[in-house]
């Protein structure tokens, strides 16, 4: 039996905020509980601070499963060739240029920015100013292994952007507005590299049958693990496509503790 959940606006507190009674729900539940997340390591496990972690984290929206140590298990990433034609025809036909998110060498993991920013990135990159990862490049290439590349913009724009990469590359995009901030971001993935498809290298790993799977969400990106999972449960501030997909609608949202108070009721 195994217990997923995404973080942002599911888990988390708006705030990215642990209760207490999520915490101790969490520390006392007797199945396996783990988390499928765009956050990175670091991201998640600082976030996660007071949660015992103790089966493979699913992250960066499932380009990579890695051991609560930091170890990686699995890694689905997009090459510097591909990487570096995807940066150099956006940059000439739409004048926007990623984030991304990815190393040279397995665990040295960095997050390179352009210089030239638009104001959503600028926004962002507000809450990693004293992040030693965070490295702001002249000129923008990819990275050896690329795990996630991110656009932030306008919905339409990002739209077009998203059109034009399905054309030209074989790459998994999601599309999603942002749960922070006003406005849009658009995820380049492997084509592998999604929570769906980890959800389903989790289940191999820790040889669990998908019907025994139960996992939460609130976004576009949760909805693939949905059909990899016997039972999918989405918060009440869930997108309405989510709640469509989903088994079970609870009747909290993230700052309500929704998972742990299903987890509790659960229990008992």
């Amino acid at each position: 039996m195994i217990f997923v959940t995404d973080l942002d606006k599911t888990l988390l507190r708006s705030d990215l905020s642990l209760s207490e009674f999520t915490k101790n729900t969490w520390n006392s539940f007797p199945f396996s509980l783990t988390i499928a997340t765009a956050r990175s390591f670091k991201g998640s496990t600082t976030l996660l601070n007071g949660l015992n972690l103790k089966h493979p984290l699913v992250l960066l929206d499932g380009a990579m499963i890695a051991s609560p140590e930091g170890k990686i298990i699995k890694i689905n990433d997009i090459d510097k060739k591909t990487g570096d034609e995807v940066i150099n025809i956006i940059e000439k036909e739409f004048d926007e240029r990623p984030l991304i998110v990815g190393f040279e060498n397995f665990g040295d993991e960095k997050f390179l920015y352009p210089k030239k920013i638009n104001k959503y990135q600028e926004e962002l990159l507000q809450n990693y100013k004293n992040d030693s990862r965070v490295l702001n490049i002249e000129n923008l290439r990819a990275l050896k292994h690329n795990l996630k590349m991110v656009y932030l913009g306008e919905e339409d724009v990002l739209k077009r952007i998203e059109k034009k990469v399905k054309e030209l590359f074989n790459l998994e995009t999601k599309l999603s507005k942002d749960p922070y901030m006003e406005c849009w971001f658009l995820t380049l993935l492997h084509p592998l590299g999604d929570k769906a498809h980890a959800l389903m290298e989790l289940e191999e790993i820790m040889q669990v049958d998908k019907k025994n799977v139960t996992v939460f969400g609130d976004s576009l990106n949760d909805i693939g693990m949905f059909e990899y999972a016997g039972k999918s449960v989405a918060v009440k501030n869930a997108l309405d496509e989510v709640k469509k997909r989903a088994d079970i609608i609870l009747p909290h949202t993230n700052d309500e503790d929704a998972v742990a108070k299903y987890l509790s009721e659960y229990i008992n």
